[in-house]
């Protein structure tokens, strides 16, 4: 069943940003790519992480973002804000990215790719989006993105159709991801049962608990091993 498809690929490269008072390195700066895009374990051909520690990894490969939320944002902010402008490296129609389980696989062209995390929002994103309490505004709205890991490697072109694949048991959101990570205990058990979902999660996930005075029940099944650490999350924009 075809859902969406893609309506641009983007990459970048790494540039300076002035974040507060210091500079910082970031690729959020993503632009669309003509053609057909190779894509790899560890993301598209072309495109650049410039802070590796906190960003990348095979569990956030690719960062896709909806047009739709898009538009939501250009309401809210009043810019004509580009495809691409939120570090995504896919844009996306007819998909219900906020709705997402993680979890959950999709077919992107030849790629076949995983849903692992949302997007969580930081100092850089802040300031490239030159928004008054934007890490605020842009958490509260949870509309986050999605984060991919990709199973099968190829590539993806604009146009391509996104079909999903298969959906988990366990009934995680990218919306309630997002709600887990700033501290739902409740989202967050559950989540810590969820096949696929982003390695980090488990360090973030005895964090969250561990606040709220629960302990991680022994998940069924683990998370999938080579992600990122929990910083990434929390440092949260392609860049």
């Amino acid at each position: 069943m075809n859902t969406g498809r893609v309506l641009s690929v983007q990459a970048g490269r790494s540039a300076d940003l002035g974040v507060g008072r210091r500079t910082v390195r970031t690729a959020i700066d993503k632009r669309a790519v003509a053609g057909r895009v190779a894509v790899h374990s560890l993301g598209l051909a072309g495109d650049e992480q410039a802070d590796q520690k906190n960003h990348g990894g095979v569990d956030q490969a690719v960062y896709v973002y909806a047009r739709e939320d898009l538009d939501f944002w250009t309401e809210q902010t009043g810019l004509d804000l580009r495809n691409g402008v939120f570090g995504e490296n896919l844009t996306t129609a007819g998909v219900d990215v906020t709705g997402a389980l993680i979890g959950e696989t999709w077919r992107i062209g030849e790629v076949v790719a995983q849903v692992t995390s949302p997007r969580i929002p930081c100092s850089v994103f802040a300031s490239w989006m030159d928004q008054q309490h934007w890490v605020k505004r842009f958490a509260a709205a949870g509309r986050p993105g999605a984060y991919l890991r990709v199973l099968r490697e190829g590539t993806i072109g604009a146009g391509d159709d996104i079909e999903i694949l298969d959906r988990p048991a366990e009934r995680v959101t990218i919306a309630e991801a997002m709600r887990a990570f700033y501290g739902d205990a409740d989202l967050m058990a559950v989540l810590l049962t969820v096949p696929g979902r982003g390695a980090a999660w488990d360090e973030v996930g005895a964090e969250v608990l561990a606040r709220a005075g629960r302990t991680p029940a022994v998940p069924g099944e683990p998370a999938v091993p080579g992600g990122t650490v929990p910083a990434s999350m929390a440092a949260g924009q392609a860049g």
